[in-house]
């Protein structure tokens, strides 16, 4: 078992305040977005490790390089391959995030094939596809959470749109009364995606104004324009379920699904990987064709999801996916200790209160990881996340 040492991600739109005051350290006055607890290459998590020569201190990939089934069991490498299949995050949005969908695994295959073979650099601003794999995630609420979820119905689209009484958005009220559900959507979608720019500042400027006369439903969309002054993202931001969740409920978003974060501190889980296409709220490449492909066009109710009690403690967040799974124990002080051995690899997140796992004790905000099948044992008084891959 290891305590990890954890990299924060600066991204613009993090919160200033939220991770250090679960730390319990001073804010430096710059967004602190994300905290990632797990072995993707792009910040891995450090060790400290005791060898014949002293402790040596390396990133959490290079323990797993070097014994891949040692630390993760065989039959995680057999189904996943000698990596680690999911990444651990806190989450702090202080601004709106990128509205954004994610593909599933043949369509993620897929589209990293075929930049490979047109030789699109990994790295190039315009390239959709980092990686081959999917990415569903699931994001657990640890204070008051703001985020997009789904489409909602065409109708009540329309209803928000016409209510605030901007003339260059009839066309999309038609269509989204006019069609079919799923034709409604795409259309509109695909109209403000195409839309002339200077035209679409305009339109936007005028609906964030009268968005922010209206408040009420409408108050969430006047601070998302706000934040992206013109930016067409506030128009599909529209389509979409508005969502507030309260601590300890959560959020799956599964592939199709277009979802943002607006605001609040989170746990977030997802499957090991970069594949993100953006649809609004972002100065980044827009891959309309390639987004049009992936977007489920359907009207949804974002599955708002509770944890479901299990054996010794344990509240499982169900999701139907292999990679990960979550869960969440709340240790009482005094109680007999909680056994978290398990098959598989685990990353283990204080959120509140102190909780020792094995001879490590971790206050808020702090981690550890435990290979598969190392025994752990864990006692309170605190709130312990369970991250691991699903059984």
């Amino acid at each position: 078992m290891d305590r990890l040492s954890n990299t924060v991600r600066p991204y613009a739109w993090g919160s200033t305040t939220a991770i250090p005051a679960l730390l319990g350290i001073a804010p430096t006055g710059e967004p602190q977005a994300e905290m990632w607890m797990g072995a993707h290459p792009g910040a891995p998590s450090r060790i400290t490790r005791t060898t014949a020569s002293g402790e040596l201190e390396l990133a959490l990939t290079e323990a797993i390089d070097a014994d891949p089934e040692g630390e993760l069991g065989v039959p995680t490498v057999a189904r996943f391959g000698p990596r680690l299949p999911f990444l651990l995050k806190l989450l702090a949005a202080g601004a709106p995030l990128s509205v954004q969908v994610h593909p599933d695994l043949d369509q993620a295959r897929e589209g990293y094939a075929d930049e490979e073979a047109r030789g699109v650099p990994i790295d190039a601003p315009h390239r959709t596809y980092k990686d081959a794999n999917h990415k569903p995630e699931l994001i657990c609420a640890l204070t008051p959470f703001a985020g997009l979820c789904g489409f909602r119905p065409p109708t009540e689209a329309a209803d928000a749109m016409e209510a605030l009484g901007v003339d260059s958005l009839k066309p999309y009220v038609d269509l989204l009364r006019a069609h079919p559900e799923e034709a409604a959507l795409r259309e509109v979608l695909t109209a403000i995606l195409g839309a002339d720019p200077a035209e679409m500042t305009e339109t936007v400027t005028e609906a964030a104004a009268a968005a922010e006369r209206l408040g009420g439903a409408h108050a969430p969309y006047a601070r998302i324009a706000h934040h992206f002054p013109g930016d067409p993202g506030v128009l599909a931001a529209m389509l979409l379920n508005y969502v507030q969740l309260q601590p300890g409920e959560a959020l799956f978003l599964g592939a199709g699904v277009p979802h943002a974060y607006l605001d609040g501190l989170g746990v977030e889980i997802m499957a090991n990987s970069d594949n993100v296409l953006r649809c609004g709220l972002t100065p980044k490449h827009i891959d309309v064709p390639e987004l049009l492909r992936i977007v489920r066009f359907e009207a949804t109710e974002p599955g708002v999801l509770r944890p479901e009690a299990a054996p010794s403690g344990e509240e499982r967040y169900e999701t139907p996916v292999d990679e990960f799974a979550l869960s969440r124990y709340t240790l009482a002080s005094g109680a007999a200790p909680t056994d978290l051995t398990a098959p598989t690899p685990q990353i283990l997140l204080c959120t509140a209160g102190t909780v020792t796992v094995g001879e490590i004790a971790l206050g808020p905000g702090e981690s550890a990881y435990v290979p598969a099948g190392e025994r752990v044992e864990a006692t309170g008084p605190g709130t312990l996340f369970r991250a691991t891959v699903a059984a």
